[in-house]
């Protein structure tokens, strides 16, 4: 009996968390992400080696915020690299990539004993499903840079991919960048060979999407699977029922506006009327 995704899909969603880790955050073979970040980074200069760091840190003072990116990692030039995934409207989401890639810069210097002259280029990286900027590309590459556009500072780059406004067709893909970011919104849709574009035959590909075919997992893979996707749905609905009740609490007050309870809880002002909708009902 083959082993297939919940929904009869024979890959697993690589923007999943399982994906991620599988392909992303694979340790024993680290091939896709170098060619990713090599992509991403629009680097000349392929990446031969990552050493996978601590992907957490701790809060600076008791009341203040620690945090977690879901992948970091630096290459043998000494780069640093943080990516993270987002699939959820997630509220001000740039200021959180402020946050990790400021935090980062400040061990950076603790590190280099304040030695701002020879601090390595720190990458944070954010791949987006839904469209959060008011730009057309769906990959933006960000410095700090004078109001003419000139490049001030290459030291900290700012990378977003945003999903929802790639929409090239197969036959225009050419580029490492387009072919992974086609394969990471498409790969769980293909069932059949006839399906699969020839570039999935490129090794760093195919290494990667054999971590994700169903039929390919051993027992062991399969229960990660089970239990990380198990894990993800519970906490999913935890978050759920948390903003329901809260805006259910806050909408019987009659004090707040629909937009005011959206910001106070960092909501999407959809999330709140659709709540408040439902509750009519």
């Amino acid at each position: 009996m083959e082993f297939l995704y919940p929904d009869g899909q024979r890959f697993i969603p690589l923007i999943s968390d399982y994906g991620f880790k599988a392909t992303f955050g694979n340790e024993s073979d680290t091939l896709f992400l170098r060619t990713a970040l090599q992509a991403l980074t629009k680097s000349s200069v392929p990446i031969r080696e990552v050493q996978f760091e601590k992907n957490a840190f701790e809060a600076l003072t008791p009341d203040s915020r620690s945090g977690i990116y879901d992948l970091a990692c630096t290459d043998e030039n000494g780069n640093h690299f943080l990516v993270e995934m987002q699939l959820a409207q997630v509220p001000h989401f740039l200021q959180r990539m402020k946050f990790y890639a400021l935090h980062k810069f400040n061990t950076l210097v603790e590190r280099g004993k304040f030695d701002y002259a020879h601090l390595p280029k720190l990458y944070c990286i954010a791949f987006l499903e839904k469209s959060i900027l008011p730009i057309a590309s769906y990959h933006s590459v960000a410095n700090l840079r004078s109001e003419s556009g000139e490049l001030v500072d290459p030291q900290m780059t700012f990378i977003t991919v945003e999903l929802a406004k790639f929409d090239k067709p197969l036959a225009d893909i050419k580029t490492v960048l387009e072919k992974l970011i086609f394969t990471m919104k498409t790969l769980h849709e293909a069932t059949e060979p006839t399906q699969y574009p020839e570039f999935w035959d490129e090794e760093w590909l195919k290494r990667a999407i054999e971590e994700l075919d169903t039929r390919r997992m051993t027992p062991e893979e399969r229960y990660q699977f089970a239990r990380i996707t198990a894990k993800n749905a519970e906490v999913v609905n935890a978050e759920k029922r948390r903003v329901t009740d809260a805006v259910k609490k806050l909408t019987k007050l009659n004090v707040l506006t629909a937009e005011q309870i959206a910001s106070s809880l960092d909501v999407p002002l959809e999330v709140v009327l659709n709540i408040q909708n439902q509750a009519e009902e």
